[in-house]
């Protein structure tokens, strides 16, 4: 078991997140340069594992404790797991339960930790991680040179298509006495409003930033977005400012989305906002800055004022 590689199933509801698909993915492929199995700890609801067929074996503990995340009863078990099952690597995705367990695991288990890492590769046995430091303004790359590592994935960096494989992984139940007497219980989950907006499943964005000036100036922007028939989203100086609602929001604090075309207007590409877009298919900006940020990732861009732009775009359209 020493060269396996498992990884840490998330779900919310009875729905597997899709970035366990994104780190089952690379997963299969760390293993597979190392000879490994692929593993993956679902710790919740058993009928989820026959979504796994990427894995060679699903380790499934299913108890009412962990039907919702709970970091005390997923610490207990997740530690236990690694100890019995000994992976070379431990996958998380860098969300609430891997920034709250990936640390935790790393300290009980005597190994190092990779967080936010947005790259992994296997180079002559040695496990390469890329992750980013100072929210992303620089990027640190390290060989992870130990016989066990944990590694915090930021959710999109890798394609989730890779670890959606049809298969029959082996089920092999966990045992879950000790959740019968924990300290703390799941009271409820409480969702944001979203005002009837979901950006994360638009094919086509349009996003503003703080170039657009002031809140009236939203006006522009959002005749675009009604001639397109698309939603508007944003980066954070909107919705700190409370210009748009949180459920607009495009980046590392708000929503990760990749639909098929992401407009933009005013936004300079902060790391916090590129890391939310970047995967867009296409990406197209307007900044009158030729060396903002943004585009560094966009397929298409221009310089003009969006205030001259826009209008004739709207034109155009209708």
């Amino acid at each position: 078991m020493a060269d396996d590689v498992l990884v840490l199933a998330e779900h919310s509801e009875g729905v597997l997140a899709d970035h366990t698909f994104e780190l089952l993915g690379k997963a299969r492929e760390v293993a597979g340069a190392w000879g490994g199995s692929t593993r993956v700890a679902l710790l919740g609801p058993a009928q989820l594992a026959g979504e796994l067929g990427g894995a060679d074996v699903v380790h499934v503990a299913d108890h009412p404790a962990l039907s919702h995340y709970l970091p005390e009863a997923y610490e207990r078990i997740l530690t236990r797991l690694v100890e019995q099952v000994q992976p070379r690597l431990v996958l998380m995705g860098t969300s609430t339960p891997g920034m709250d367990l990936g640390a935790a695991l790393a300290v009980a288990w005597d190994a190092p930790v990779s967080a936010y890492t947005v790259d992994l590769e296997v180079e002559d046995g040695t496990l390469v991680a890329r992750a980013q430091i100072y929210a992303g303004k620089l990027m640190a790359e390290v060989a992870i040179d130990a016989p066990r590592a944990v590694c915090t994935v930021i959710a999109g960096s890798f394609p989730a298509a890779a670890g959606r494989v049809e298969g029959q992984p082996q089920v092999e139940p966990v045992a879950t006495g000790e959740l019968d007497s924990l300290r703390s219980s799941f009271t409820a989950l409480r969702l944001p409003e979203t005002g009837g907006v979901d950006i994360t499943t638009a094919d086509m964005l349009v996003s503003v930033g703080r170039g657009i000036g002031t809140q009236d100036n939203l006006e522009v922007v959002q005749e675009l977005a009604d001639a397109l028939g698309v939603p508007l989203s944003a980066s954070r100086p909107i919705i700190d400012q409370g210009w748009l609602p949180k459920p607009h929001q495009v980046g590392k604090s708000g929503q990760k989305v990749k639909p098929r075309a992401y407009l933009s207007f005013g936004i300079s590409g902060a790391p916090e906002h590129l890391e939310g877009m970047r995967n867009a298919e296409l990406i197209i900006s307007c900044n009158t800055d030729p060396q903002a940020p943004i585009f560094d990732v966009a397929h298409y861009g221009c310089t003009l004022d969006l205030f001259d732009l826009l209008p004739e775009l709207v034109e155009r359209l209708q």
